[in-house]
């Protein structure tokens, strides 16, 4: 049993926890640290890892090994550099602790799978899988490394699954950037969607109940991924680009000649939920496209368009959606409504538990950071659930944001 040090040790923000809280909260996080303790073989990384997610859970301004060091009384950083980079335990085995502390916690049959990619913006050449990269976070090409995630999106909450460090060509092929950076043997290149489609097999095969699959045009492109999920009868709603060529009837036509192609008495609007400045009103269109898989399963091309500025082709967002038959378009329009929470959650877990906030170069020190940084994630999305904070199954980007940050003020969890 590791030793959890006292809550009234932690600096706690404006709300002073009850001594009620103070014993849940003991409780809950000294459980999740005994889960994955076996993957420590020596106590000093085992009171060293509770240490860490202490930190990630602080209020300290920057989440690198020196700040959480200092946080912990350390003169220096050099145990919690240790702790990424020369102590013995594997981060994918304690990612699957996550994954079953997650399934446990959160499984719903009506969740989503949410994929995407997050970028960590690097200087100089060192660190794995850096180079010059297209950047979601600031929308041009950086010097970058990527992640690939799962987002896990149910009613009582939302939070990580699991996340692969996409490695590019010139890295992969190159033998003394790997030696350098300790990538594995066995690690090869491997594109965004082969890596999402790994984690997603990873996921329906570990038993989590998954009733959509979304995600943006760089999965949604990709024919294999879809495939893999038809062939398991997995609904799915994935973003595609204007030029995606579909089968209709016995032609092969872009998306958006499809989609100019029908009556304009064909748009239906519908509101994709609530956002920060009220209801996310778009105009909808759904086409059936061929679909070779079952009668009782139907392949659509789905086109959102903007009230705003209806005739700019740059408008118009198109998705393809694999579901039962007698799916409802309105259902369809709630889904990908959704895909934000995945936004949602990079903005949580990069503004409370410091995911993009580390300072390692290897390959073991990037999955480690970034495992204990979700697992402190999950840890407050679990409390929240369990606290009933959430009053609604899916909250605006700005009002979840929000809502974590107010919980953990309010419940005195250390964080900002």
């Amino acid at each position: 049993m590791i030793t959890l040090p006292s809550l009234d040790s932690l600096p706690l923000t404006s709300s002073t926890p009850t001594p009620a809280d103070a014993t849940a909260w003991t409780d809950d996080l000294r459980a999740l640290v005994d889960q994955i303790g076996h993957h420590f073989a020596r106590s000093e990384a085992r009171q060293r890892v509770l240490t860490y997610l202490i930190g990630l859970l602080s209020p300290v301004a920057r989440k690198n090994s020196w700040q959480l060091a200092e946080h912990a009384g350390d003169h220096t950083p050099y145990a919690m550099q240790h702790l990424l980079d020369r102590a013995k335990w594997d981060a994918d085995a304690v990612r699957d602790d996550l994954r079953v502390y997650v399934r446990s916690q959160l499984a719903d049959p009506e969740a989503l799978l949410v994929i995407d990619e997050t970028s960590f913006l690097k200087k100089g050449t060192h660190s794995v899988g850096v180079g010059p990269q297209y950047s979601g976070v600031t929308g041009h090409l950086e010097n970058c490394q990527v992640g690939v995630f799962l987002v896990y999106a149910s009613a009582q909450g939302q939070t990580f699954y699991d996340r692969a460090l996409y490695l590019p060509k010139d890295w992969a092929v190159h033998a003394e950037r790997r030696r350098q950076a300790d990538v594995p043997e066995e690690v090869r290149f491997a594109t965004k969607p082969q890596l999402a489609r790994r984690m997603v097999e990873r996921a329906l095969d570990g038993g989590l109940p998954v009733r959509w699959v979304v995600g943006d045009e760089v999965y949604g492109n990709d024919g294999r991924l879809r495939q893999a999920l038809e062939e398991r009868r997995q609904r799915y709603a994935l973003t595609i680009s204007a030029t995606t060529d579909l089968w209709i009837e016995w032609t092969q036509r872009a998306a958006r000649a499809i989609i100019a192609a029908e009556l304009a008495a064909a748009w239906k609007r519908l509101s994709a939920g609530e956002g920060s400045k009220g209801p996310r009103v778009y105009d909808w269109m759904r086409v059936r496209v061929n679909n070779a898989s079952s009668p009782e399963w139907e392949r659509w091309l789905v086109a959102r368009r903007s009230l705003v500025s209806p005739d700019d082709p740059r408008s118009t967002a198109y998705f393809l959606v694999f579901a039962p038959a007698d799916t409802a378009l309105e259902e369809i329009v709630r889904v990908l409504g959704q895909r934000w929470t995945i936004e949602n959650g990079f903005a949580e877990s990069k503004g409370e538990v410091g995911l993009d906030q580390y300072e390692v170069r290897s390959w073991h020190g990037w999955h480690r950071h970034i495992t204990l940084a979700l697992l402190a994630h999950a840890f407050l999305t679990v409390l929240r659930a369990q606290t009933h904070a959430q009053d609604t199954p899916f909250l605006s980007t700005v009002a979840r944001t929000h809502s974590l940050r107010e919980f953990t003020q309010r419940r005195g969890l250390c964080c900002q």
